[in-house]
């Protein structure tokens, strides 16, 4: 069965850290890019962070500087790193991954998805 199931989302005050983490089954990340995505109420899914298959990190310019993408192919896991988080931070996040070894930002680029997991950040 292929899945993609997110965890450590919650509830942070501004200024906090969380950290989530990707866990695939069924399919591979290591030779795809992977990344990041999140929805907020009465908003478009959006690009956050993604890493391609040689672990080039790209991301969003409202995460520039904040968070950081890894991959651990050992563990076939994803994780992002969020520091200095802001209320505006706040959203469903997704991982998925894509069919291609260096995929765009664009979520039409992305195969397969999780199921999400909630980061809710408090002023």
């Amino acid at each position: 069965q292929v899945q993609l199931v997110e965890s450590g989302g919650g509830l942070v005050q501004a200024g906090g850290s969380l950290r989530l983490s990707c866990a695939a089954s069924g399919l591979t990340l290591s030779s795809y890019a992977t990344g990041w995505f999140r929805q907020a109420p009465g908003k478009e899914r959006e690009f956050v962070a993604r890493i391609s298959s040689y672990g080039s990190t790209y991301y969003s310019d409202s995460v520039k500087g904040r968070f950081t993408i890894s991959r651990d192919n050992a563990k076939n896991t994803l994780a992002l790193q969020m520091n200095s988080l802001k209320p505006e931070d706040t959203a469903v996040y997704y991982c998925a991954r894509s069919m291609s070894s260096s995929a765009s930002p664009r979520v039409t680029d992305y195969n397969y998805w999780g199921q999400g997991t909630q980061v809710t950040v408090s002023s």
